[in-house]
This record gives C-alpha cells, structure tokens and sequence, in this order.
C-alpha cells in the first residue's frame, strides 16, 4: 500500500494508527500479488492473527463467562473465529476497499469471503506486532463482544442445525434434509443455494458463501417457521 491517502483511510477505518506502516502493508496485500517465493504478503500475519484472535476470544469467553463449561466455550470460539464471522466483521470495517490483490482476483464488493477473513487476521497480526498484545486485544473486543455475548444468550452458540435436528426427530418423527437447489460463481468463490425438509415438507431456501453457512442459514429459517427461534436467535 503506498498511496498515502489509501493508508490513512485504512487506519481510519481500522481505528488504528501504525508505527510501522509497512506491517498494514504488508497485512493488506494478498499472495496472489507475489511470486510463491516472495513473502512480503499476508499469509505469515494472517498465520499470527489467527493465534491472536484465539487468545483474545478465549481469554474474553473465560473470565466473562465463569458458568460455561469448556464444550460451551469451544463452540463459541468457534464461531466467534469462524471464517464467516471474520469475513462479516472485515467487511464491516470496509477492509475490502483496501485489499491489493493480483490481476486475476477481485477486489472490492466481489472479494470471496475467505480473503476477507484472511485479511482481518493479517491486520490483527500487524496491530500485534506494532502495538502489542494490548492493542490487538483492544482491537478484538469490540468487533467480537456482541458476537459472544448473542452466541452465550442463545444456550446453542448459532448450531441451528443441531436445534433443528433435536427437535424434528423427537418431535416431528424425521430428521431434516438438507438440499443443494443451486450453485453459482468461480470454485474459489463459489455460492451456495440450500433448502431443508422435515417429512416432505421444503421451508424457504437461502443463499451461504460455503455449504455449511447457508445449511445453518436453512436451519435457521425452518426454526423460525416452526415458531422455535424469535427473530434475535434465541431459542423460545
């Protein structure tokens, strides 16, 4: 990243200033920018931040929350570091605008969901070498705190498919059948189309970035059609 005006959006829109700026540089450029042998891109701080994150959600997950047990914890970890999580949260910040990929990626509104969540991972990496433990902490908490704190409230840590399952098989007598009705865009940016059924009966389809988001996002619709889960995600 060497426009300067680029830069200090980019510090803007992370809330975060650099003493280092070649470390933002350096997390906001994608490897398909680089020969294989080159590694100023992301990929090492992207390796880094995901540690990071770990640390700091499960630090957050254990003090805030002394009453889950460990099975509790480890699905909201997993959910709160997911690659969709990281994804919504670095299109939240507007990290796509700034993502210097190579001639044959696309950046912007179109970047897949997975550099997006590569790309929150390489700036938590380089807020952590630039600032720190501290600022990357600082840096997580607010982006993640509504996540957890939804996630601990709903008692099934966003598993709509395992409420589902629990649910139509002791009181429907069938287990859910997910189904795959269409499939769009490149394979490293693929879409997917998924509907489920409980004995015969379709509920409305929906659309995920991977098969499993939009099969949780097919759950979620059949819970809500079955009056199980209000319009928050929590379970009535």
């Amino acid at each position: 990243m060497k426009d300067e005006g680029a830069r200090t959006n980019a510090q803007a829109a992370l809330g975060y200033v650099f003493r280092d700026p070649a470390l933002l540089a350096q997390a906001l450029t994608h490897a398909s920018t680089n020969a294989e042998s080159n590694l100023a891109n992301n990929e090492r701080l992207e390796f880094l931040g995901d540690a990071v994150l770990g640390v700091v959600v499960c630090e957050l997950l254990f003090r805030n929350y002394p009453h889950l047990r460990e099975g509790d914890m480890t699905k909201i970890k997993s959910l709160a570091v997911s690659r969709e999580t990281c994804a919504q949260i670095a299109r939240g910040l507007g990290l796509e605008r700034f993502i210097v990929v190579g001639k044959g990626m696309r950046a912007g509104a179109n970047l897949p969901a997975s550099l997006a969540a590569a790309a929150l991972e390489s700036v938590i990496g380089a807020i952590y070498l630039d600032g720190g433990f501290d600022a990357a902490r600082n840096f997580i908490l607010p982006l993640v705190l509504g996540i957890i704190e939804k996630a601990a409230a709903s008692g099934h840590q966003q598993n709509f498919k395992s409420v589902l399952q629990q649910h139509a098989i002791q009181e429907m007598g069938a287990a859910p059948v997910y189904r795959v009705l269409d499939e769009q865009g490149p394979d490293h940016a693929k879409a997917f189309k998924v509907c489920v059924e409980i004995s015969g009966k379709r509920y409305e389809p929906t659309w995920g970035a991977t098969k499993k988001k939009a099969e949780q996002d097919a759950a979620l619709i059949a819970l809500r059609a079955l009056g199980l889960v209000g319009d928050d995600g929590v379970i009535r």
